[in-house]
């Protein structure tokens, strides 16, 4: 069982490092534009492109999305 919970354990920090790196990417192309040489991603795009395609899908989007957020706010 103690592995178990090392692997989520392991698993929710990645999850929190992943939330916290699109968090400074987003930011960062807030404050210098889209032309962040050192990202090399469109963050705020690709928002927006998976918050639309939850959008397009109706109540299966807003399933998936209160999955997403149960997930990402788990502690």
């Amino acid at each position: 069982m103690m592995i178990i919970d090392t692997i989520i354990a392991m698993c929710r920090k990645i999850t929190e490092l992943g939330v916290a790196l699109l968090a400074v990417a987003v930011v960062l192309q807030i404050v210098f534009g889209t032309a962040v040489p050192f990202i090399g991603v469109d963050a705020i795009g690709n928002v927006t492109k998976i918050i639309s395609g939850l959008g397009n899908n109706g109540l299966v989007g807003l399933i998936a999305a209160a999955v997403l957020y149960n997930v990402v706010n788990k502690k």
